[in-house]
This record gives C-alpha cells, sequence and structure tokens, in this order.
C-alpha cells in the first residue's frame, strides 16, 4: 500500500466527482483512477461502488476512510519531526495572512507543489492553496486580470500580459526524451543524443499552446545540426504518450517531457532519456502582478524556498 493511493481515495472519497479530485491532486483523471484500482487490488475489496457514474464510497469504503484519513496524518507527523525548520517557520500564526490564493499550475509540477504545500501547512496554516489546472498559454493573462493570485509559468510570459506581471525565477525542469521502449533508442543505456533523433517524427504540441516549450527543442534540434521531422500532433500529452508507447513503425517516434512529470508518471510503453545536450531545460517562474500582489504571496515564495527549490528568492518585492 503506498501513501500516494491512499492520498487520492482520501481526496475522491472527499470531493465526492473526480474532476474536483484530480484538481487537488494535480494528476490526470487516469493516474486517480489506476491508483485506486491498484489500493482495491491490494486490500482485496472495492472502495467505491463501481455501478454508480460518480464515487461513491461502499461499505468497506466508509470503514477505510477514518484510517486513511489516521495515515495520512501519520505521515505529516514524521515528517514534521525530521524536517528542519524553515525561516518562515518562525513567523507567528498571528502573523500569516488567512485566505485562499489562486495558484495556477499544471499536473506535470504536481511533484513540486506537493513539497511547497507541506511547508505551508507548517508555517502558513491559515493560508489556503488553491491548485487551478489552466493551460500553460492562459495563466499569465488570468494572473493580470486578477482571475489568479499567482501562476507557475515555464519560459518568458507570452503577450501584452507581460507588462502587468513579475516573473520570479524558482527553479529549472530539465526535459527528457520520450521514445518507444521497444525502438533501438529505448533500449539503448544512458544519456541520448540529440543528434540520434534527426529523422526520427517528433510528436509535439502546436506551438501556439506552448511557445516557449518548443521554441526551446527546436532551437536546440538547431544547434545539434538538424531540424525536427515533423510528426503527428494530439490533443494531450496522455495521448501523444500512448501514441508513442504503442508505435511499432521502423522510424519510430519521440517527443519531449519534464523529467519530473517522467519520474511521478510512468507510461506502458514508454522509455524515458535523459538528453547529453546543453540547454533542454526551462525556467518555472512564479507570476505575479506587479501593482499589489497578495500579501500570501511571499509566503509562497519562502515556501518553494524552504522546500529545497533552489533559486527561490525569500521575498517578492
Amino acid at each position: 500500500m503506498e501513501l500516494q493511493q491512499v492520498r487520492c481515495f482520501v481526496v475522491v472519497a472527499e470531493e465526492g466527482r473526480l474532476e474536483p479530485a484530480t484538481l487537488r491532486l494535480g494528476l490526470v483523471r487516469s493516474a486517480v483512477q489506476q491508483r485506486i484500482r491498484r489500493l482495491e487490488h491490494e486490500l482485496r475489496t472495492e472502495l467505491f461502488d463501481p455501478g454508480t457514474p460518480q464515487p461513491r464510497l461502499t461499505a468497506a469504503g466508509e470503514r477505510f476512510l477514518p484510517e486513511a484519513r489516521a495515515l495520512l496524518a501519520a505521515e505529516e507527523r514524521a515528517r514534521a519531526v525530521v524536517a528542519p525548520r524553515p525561516a518562515a517557520a518562525s513567523l507567528p500564526v498571528a502573523a500569516v495572512p488567512a485566505g485562499t490564493l489562486r495558484l495556477g499550475t499544471s499536473r506535470g509540477l504536481a511533484g513540486r507543489l506537493d513539497g511547497v504545500l507541506a511547508v505551508l501547512a507548517r508555517t502558513a496554516p491559515r493560508l489556503t492553496v488553491e491548485p487551478v489546472l489552466v493551460p500553460a498559454r492562459e495563466r499569465p493573462t488570468l494572473v493580470a486580470s486578477g482571475a489568479l493570485d499567482a501562476a507557475f509559468v515555464r519560459g518568458p510570459a507570452p503577450g501584452p500580459a507581460r507588462g502587468g506581471l513579475r516573473l520570479v525565477p524558482l527553479w529549472q525542469d530539465p526535459l527528457v526524451a520520450a521514445v518507444p521502449a521497444r525502438h533501438p533508442l529505448g533500449a539503448q543505456p544512458g544519456a541520448l543524443s540529440l543528434g540520434e533523433l534527426a529523422g526520427v517524427p517528433l510528436a509535439l504540441t502546436d506551438r501556439r499552446h506552448n511557445p516557449p516549450l518548443v521554441d526551446l527543442v527546436v532551437t536546440v534540434c538547431h544547434g545539434a545540426g538538424f531540424t525536427p521531422a515533423p510528426g503527428p500532433r494530439y490533443d494531450s500529452l496522455d495521448a501523444t504518450l500512448a501514441a508513442i508507447g504503442a508505435c511499432t513503425t521502423l522510424a519510430g517516434m519521440w517527443t519531449v517531457v519534464y523529467d519530473a512529470h517522467a519520474r511521478r508518471l510512468p507510461a506502458p510503453g514508454v522509455a524515458y532519456l535523459p538528453f547529453r545536450n546543453p540547454g533542454m531545460e526551462l525556467t518555472t517562474s512564479l507570476a505575479v502582478r506587479r501593482a499589489g500582489p497578495p500579501d500570501g504571496v511571499d509566503l509562497l515564495l519562502r515556501a518553494c524556498a524552504a522546500a529545497g527549490e533552489s533559486g527561490a528568492p525569500a521575498v517578492c518585492r
């Protein structure tokens, strides 16, 4: 039994619907369902009624829920005992603002977000952070308009929103290559050179959906001496990885995935390989409004630093 499986069960039980549960967990729907199925398999019982359209606890699920919550509470106590105290922990609770920060994020940042939220739970117990899954291209505009209080963004802020935002660098997110595991490239040990992918179709999102990512990949490929061969485009990363995992052509297919995402959500039939080429990484920053950012933003940035992310400043000025 894994704590992530237990956490998925508790959140789905509390929300009563899968969509809000995936938002809280920062995971795709299929990943949440898969973890719950594994938990049920290990417990040898059904925790949710399979005959209902929305998650409804079975009698076994009702009995398991308080014990599952106790497990998660024990995990938090265990972490608190051994965790070094961040600087923000010395703040009196009265100095910590109450309220909710609406934080734009993505499923690929779920691993990073877990650590940050754990620190905030200890250092700013009256401050609630509500993760909101928003497409990358929309986050800067939503922060500038006030619909979001802050957002994680990778690469420079696009378009007219840049003038009203301040981007505070947090960390570097390296990319890895996703290739078919049965392809010769997928079977090789160690890191991959971009030159080995020349002529292999690249399944990458359209540039309008993620300009920083597409520009980076194309630029680094040009620096390696080739232009990526265009491959098919799919509606989502999940669909892209599924197609790569099922690919049987000799030419193969590849895409890029953030290393943190690859570690958290392996895909059947897909091999993840690091790049030997330098530069295959993007900076993740926190986007906040220049004029009047919410008070809790400083605490959010301190939590990023205390969670061990290099380069996170202590305050946003």
